[in-house]
């Protein structure tokens, strides 16, 4: 299955009740991820926006940094996030991301079923 760039999915939404709109490009659709996860987007965060906190019971989300930098509340930690960097939250844990720097940060997220 090749699914082309220009038939993915794209949206801008505030997510998790974080500060301003996050931009969403989705890898795979619903379909194509055969019920074994529920996500699976390529993000951007613009400066001074945020994913805010929320929990993950029987899921786990990893969030991949491709560029930028940004700031992980990790289950009551802070952690700043660089390039390469893997975020991973689940089994009731909660987390956020916001972007404290003054340029775009951009990560891929997939949200993992059990």
């Amino acid at each position: 299955m090749v699914t082309r760039l220009e038939d993915r999915v794209e949206r801008d939404q505030c997510v998790r009740n974080g500060n301003g709109l996050v931009h969403f490009k989705d890898i795979a659709n619903q379909d194509e991820l055969y019920n074994h996860a529920r996500l699976f987007s390529h993000l951007v965060i613009e400066p001074g926006r945020s994913i805010g906190e929320h929990t993950h019971e029987h899921e786990t989300e990893f969030f991949y940094i491709l560029k930028g930098e940004g700031l992980f509340h990790d289950n009551g930690t802070d952690v700043t996030v660089y390039p390469g960097d893997v975020c991973a939250t689940g089994y009731g844990a909660s987390h956020s991301l916001e972007n404290v720097s003054d340029k775009p940060l951009e990560l891929v997220a997939l949200i993992m079923l059990e």
